[in-house]
């Protein structure tokens, strides 16, 4: 039977086990967090980026979360300077022009703080005279920083962004470091 785990990234965690980087002091790794042989992740998170990351000892169900073929759902909550326009959305919801190409439309909408938000460690830095705005944006792509580079092609650059949803599975509570093992089934 496959394993499957469900984990909160924390913030200026790497989406892997080991750290090869060659900043001289070590960085946070997934081996920080969970101590279960033989589980790999399903995708990434970059390092600046908290919420849902997969881990699975399955190949077969690790290329189905992670390969953009099979589109599977992939839910951000993101706060961004200022307060997006409804223009702005909607160019999210219609796709973007990326330096890579035009992305695939998104599910966007302005949201309230999220559910269960915990204090990121260390804190957004924010400009008192600038608002901010969160907003949840869902896709099907896993381009490199796509969340991140979208937003600020609409002229709303992120400030904080996290995972909260991979297909069916969401963080569902678990707070940044903690892990839970999950159903292994998608729809």
């Amino acid at each position: 039977m496959a394993k499957l785990i469900l984990f909160n990234k924390p913030f200026d965690v790497l989406s892997q086990f080991t750290d090869k980087g060659t900043e001289g002091t070590p960085r946070r790794t997934l081996s920080d967090y969970i101590d279960v042989p033989g589980v790999y992740p399903a995708g990434r998170l970059d390092r600046d980026s908290e919420g849902l990351l997969l881990l699975t000892d399955d190949g077969k169900l690790q290329a189905r979360i992670a390969h953009p073929r099979h589109k599977m759902e992939k839910t951000y909550w993101a706060l961004v300077e200022r307060i997006p326009s409804d223009e702005a959305l909607e160019a999210l919801r219609k796709g973007v022009q990326l330096k890579d190409g035009m992305t695939k439309p998104a599910k966007v909408r302005r949201i309230d703080n999220p559910p269960n938000l915990w204090e990121r460690d260390p804190p957004v830095r924010f400009r008192k005279s600038v608002p901010d705005c969160w907003i949840e944006l869902t896709i099907t792509e896993g381009r490199n920083r796509q969340v991140r580079r979208m937003t600020a092609a609409v002229g709303h650059p992120t400030l904080r962004l996290i995972r909260a949803r991979i297909g069916h599975w969401d963080l569902g509570g678990l707070r940044p470091g903690e892990w839970r093992e999950g159903p292994v089934r998608w729809h």
